[in-house]
């Protein structure tokens, strides 16, 4: 039998059982295989600490699949999707309709026969909307239903093939219908004119009339999407306003992000301190709210989709700092919800200043507000953008990664226990890449830890566990972390890993500081003295700043300024670690031996720095003196 040809294999594909059976056999392999893939590894990730610990060699792990951006799951669906047959346009109250004035002072033709077009258009797209989602709702309850409907759309397509359509003919059909279209839209569009916003503005500000609100708001709308194109027909349909310029667009903008808040609020009889989301489930089935509810959302949708459309960093901080007082509305909208989470959490990590720290605010208030679901959301959502962004840190953004950081232990903190979890699952994930790192020596390994990545997610774990010690269940934790510190220190024992080095030295202060427990790390400093790194005559070069950097250039090590910078860092942590037990009763034993080796150190080292080492031996030896 001839090898098939290519409309025969297709057919086949399509239509044969056999070919049908054999893909769903191979489906249900590949998911048992998986499944049984995921039990193994949630097995392998409860041993991680102990094989750290042991210190046993298993084979065959893969390098690359030990991540830290991709060890939480969430559920990454689709947030801008709605449930909501509306397409954000509010119908409006003919008693408060504005005409606006052309430039010529004639009135626009209204009443004419392109606004009865627009308004019939706007009502076909509308029913169209309603009967497609019944629609998919009669696919879901009848399958047999839906059966046919797929049969029906197969016969069509052989039938076009048949016939031979050709597609680029009905591409370009459907280009032109769309042009026309988006060109019948434009001229149907009402103009918004500064005098239509400042009379829809009195009337709802001063005189609290309500009728004029939907046209407010559809204003609104408008301007939020301004400048985008349409996506849909639907939405072509209800971008019935243009603006008429810049004045404008600021005008209506402006009002709506300072008064939409207090409006709502008002005819809801909330008051502007209340921020329980009980207040408004308890709303649900009032009257009041069935009413407002179209206009809440068109205002807290459209306000969204201007957060993903501006660029200035003003107007930014402005709207989240007033979607923020409106927080307790998108207990009523879910998916809204998710949406403000991921706009939040992506303004937060790239909008820097005063934007990252008012998205911050909002992400800190939907923890606190909402369930803990969203808590959790928020917590997995900041930190891979912690990761994401912490890859590479630039001399100018290290102040932003450290905002980044602080910003995010804030946000673990109001609920400690449920972050130690997410805390012991990244450490390890820590541990594990270090494991391979100690066990393989290979350059892969050992690049995933001496990175800004891997460093950042350790500095992020110790400030978290420092600011939360007095909470008893972090002791595992605060154990954890120091072993893959110390596992860190020694696996870059060399000059050019310093920064690295000292690094690990601030971590374990920090760490010994802030919970009361003795790490030693005198050894740790001395051994960053005793390195040969430069001659005393090398050249003086260039300042040099250690903690932007982890691992060196060879010409830095010449560097004279270099090896004073980095004598000045360790005498100082030395003296931080001597500081903290000072006052104990075992301070002499602690000290003994590394006045030793400083003495020793004051003999060889440089003249100008002589004198500093010169006089931390002195205050250690008073210091002595008085234990």
């Amino acid at each position: 039998m001839g090898k098939l040809g290519k409309k025969a294999r297709k057919f086949a594909k399509k239509n044969l059982q056999s070919v049908l059976k054999r893909k769903r056999k191979l489906k249900s392999m590949f998911k048992k295989k998986s499944s049984r893939g995921e039990q193994d590894a949630a097995d392998d990730q409860l041993q991680d600490e102990t094989n750290l610990l042991n210190g046993r060699n298993l084979e065959g792990e893969d390098i690359e699949g030990t991540s830290l951006d991709s060890i939480f799951s969430e559920d990454d669906s689709d947030v801008a999707g709605d449930d909501s047959d509306s397409d954000g346009f509010l119908s409006e109250d003919s008693s408060c309709m504005y005409v606006p004035q052309s430039e010529n002072g004639n009135l626009l033709e209204d009443n004419g026969g392109g606004s009865a077009l627009l308004v019939q258009n706007r009502e076909i797209h509308l029913e169209l909307a309603k009967k497609k989602k019944k629609l998919d709702r009669l696919k879901e309850k009848d399958p047999e239903f839906s059966k046919f409907l797929e049969s029906y759309h197969k016969g069509l397509e052989e039938l076009r093939n048949d016939e031979n359509y050709s597609d680029e003919d009905e591409e370009s059909d459907l280009n032109m219908q769309s042009m026309n279209e988006d060109s019948l839209n434009l001229k149907n569009a009402k103009l918004l004119t500064n005098s239509a916003i400042d009379s829809w503005c009195k009337i709802v500000g001063e005189q609290h009339n309500i009728s004029a609100l939907p046209s407010l708001l559809n204003g609104y709308r408008a301007a939020c999407h301004y400048g985008t194109s349409s996506t849909s027909a639907v939405d072509a349909a209800a971008s019935s306003y243009s603006i008429q310029n810049s004045e404008t667009f600021c005008n209506i903008l402006m009002f709506m992000l300072r008064e939409a808040d207090n409006i709502f609020r008002g005819l809801l009889g909330i008051s502007c301190s209340s921020c329980r989301k009980e207040t408004i489930l308890d709303l649900k089935n009032t009257a009041k709210w069935k009413s407002l509810k179209p206009m809440v959302k068109s205002y807290l949708r459209s306000t969204l989709f201007l957060l993903n459309q501006v660029t200035d960093s003003e107007i930014l901080a402005f709207s989240l700092t007033r979607l923020r007082a409106s927080i307790i509305f998108f207990s009523a909208f879910p998916s809204l919800l998710r949406r403000l989470i991921k706009i939040a959490v992506h303004l937060w990590a790239t909008g820097g200043g005063t934007v990252s720290s008012c998205a911050f605010l909002i992400i800190q208030d939907v923890a606190l507000i909402f369930s803990s679901d969203c808590f959790d959301t928020c917590l997995i959502k900041t930190y891979k953008a912690f990761i994401a962004h912490s890859k590479f840190v630039k001399p100018g953004f290290y102040k932003h990664i450290q905002f980044l950081r602080n910003s995010f232990v804030e946000l673990c903190s109001l609920d400690v226990e449920k972050s130690s979890k997410k805390a012991l699952v990244s450490m390890q994930q820590l541990a594990k890449i270090l494991q391979q790192g100690l066990r393989t020596r290979k350059k892969e390994a050992i690049e995933k830890i001496c990175s800004w990545q891997y460093t950042n997610c350790i500095d992020l774990w110790v400030m978290f566990i420092s600011a939360n010690i007095s909470d008893n269940s972090l002791q595992h934790l605060l154990f954890m972390i120091i072993q893959v510190i110390n596992g860190v220190a020694y696996l870059f024992p060399g000059p050019r890993y310093l920064p690295l080095r000292l690094k690990t030295i601030q971590w374990l202060n920090h760490l010994s500081s802030s919970s009361g427990v003795f790490i030693p790390v005198a050894s740790l400093v001395l051994d960053t003295l005793e390195y040969k790194i430069g001659k005393e005559s090398g050249q003086p070069g260039k300042a040099f700043n250690i903690s932007s950097a982890i691992k060196l250039p060879k010409h830095c090590l010449k560097s004279r300024k270099f090896q004073e910078e980095c004598i000045l860092s360790a005498i100082e942590l030395l003296t931080v670690h001597f500081g903290q037990w000072s006052y104990h009763i075992s301070f002499p034993e602690l000290a003994s031996i590394p006045l030793i080796r400083l003495r020793k150190f004051h003999e060889t080292t440089i003249e100008n720095l002589r004198h500093v080492v010169k006089r931390l031996i002195d205050q250690v030896l008073h210091l002595d003196s008085l234990a």
